[in-house]
C-alpha cells in the first residue's frame, strides 16, 4: 500500500512554476509528481556522494596549493 502523502507550502519563483505547469500538462503529470520525482533524485544523489565519501574516508588528503605545485613541476599546467 503506497504511504499517504503529506502536504507542504512550497514558494516557487514565478519563472519556474510556469516551467513546471508547462512541464506538467506536457507530460500530463501533477506538479507535485514532477516535484517528488526531481526531489528523490536529488536525496539519491546526496546519498550516492555520501557512500563515495565514506569510502574515501581513510585517503589521504592533498593540499590544493601541493597539487598544484606537482603539476607545474611535471609540466602540465
Amino acid at each position: 500500500m503506497k504511504a499517504a502523502m503529506k502536504r507542504a507550502t512550497v514558494y516557487f519563483d514565478p519563472k519556474i512554476h510556469k516551467a513546471l505547469r508547462i512541464k506538467a500538462a506536457a507530460t500530463e503529470r501533477s506538479l507535485s509528481e514532477i516535484v517528488n520525482e526531481a526531489v528523490r533524485v536529488a536525496l539519491t544523489e546526496d546519498a550516492e556522494d555520501l557512500e563515495a565519501f565514506d569510502k574515501r574516508a581513510n585517503e589521504p588528503n592533498l593540499l590544493f596549493e601541493e597539487v598544484l605545485q606537482d603539476l607545474k613541476n611535471r609540466g602540465q599546467i
